[in-house]
């Protein structure tokens, strides 16, 4: 059972380059951030003909989330029900596994746009909520994965340059003890689980040629609960995409589940 997430940064832009890639990496469950798009917007059909099922969560220029699967999603949850919120950042829905369901949350965290702002707070509240609402959902759902763009680099080792982006937003401490009390749980980070080679990093900025120097962060993350933990058998970044012409600015990071 493969679960991918992907920060598409605009779902009408980047359509073709989405169904391109699940046909050549037909995994079970896609989840998509900043879709940028409202509900009536969605491209429903273009999943159908591929043979896929669709849940999603829009809103207009900014935001916006969306499951694609390959068996449709049951208990369908659209946002934090413990955080009232008008932004689309987090969907959650069940699909079956040999092991049992599978609880599967995209979330699109907030960016925070520098530690003196209010998004910054509303960044750190949100959150608090994530984690309280989290608690609960692992009690209900004990096989239980959380992908998407948490906008945290949780270690140096996730920054290309720790002392240029030291204490920045996305490396804050505040945001990585937030990051850590998500792991305390009993969540853990797939990528993490295993010994890397190559480049850590998920998102490059547009700017700066970042992406040719390798001057990235690992921001995009697939967090299993302990019952996912001892079948996940393998969690790999693919690059390619963010080499193509006008693509996200982040990459597809894939976690693997083995049940036999």
């Amino acid at each position: 059972m493969k679960l991918t997430t992907w920060n598409v940064n605009s779902l009408n832009v980047r359509l073709p380059q989405v169904l391109d890639w699940l046909a050549a990496n037909p995994v079970d469950v896609l989840c998509l951030q900043e879709l940028k798009l409202p509900d009536e917007r969605f491209p429903l059909e273009a999943f159908q003909e591929m043979g896929y099922h669709s849940h999603w969560a829009g809103q207009k220029t900014y935001n916006g989330v969306a499951l694609i699967s390959r068996e449709p999603g049951t208990d369908v949850q659209r946002n934090l029900p413990n955080y009232e919120d008008p932004q689309q950042r987090l969907l959650a829905a069940t699909y079956p596994s040999p092991d049992g369901p599978v609880r599967v949350i995209c979330a699109y965290c907030p960016n925070g746009q520098s530690l003196e702002s209010e998004k910054y707070s509303y960044k750190l509240e949100w959150f608090a909520a994530l984690h309280d609402w989290l608690e609960k959902e692992l009690q209900q759902y004990p096989r239980l994965a959380i992908l998407g763009d948490y906008n945290i680099a949780p270690a140096d080792q996730d920054v290309h340059d720790p002392a240029k982006w030291a204490d920045d937003v996305l490396v804050s401490p505040p945001e990585r003890a937030a990051f850590e009390r998500l792991l305390a749980l009993g969540l853990h980070d797939a990528y993490r689980l295993f010994e890397q080679s190559g480049s850590p990093f998920t998102w490059w900025d547009y700017r700066r040629f970042a992406f040719r120097r390798d001057a990235g962060l690992r921001i995009d993350h697939a967090l299993l609960s302990d019952a996912l933990k001892t079948r996940c058998s393998a969690c790999d970044i693919d690059r390619e995409p963010r080499a193509n012409e006008q693509p996200s600015d982040h990459a597809p990071v894939t976690a693997t589940l083995s049940f036999t």
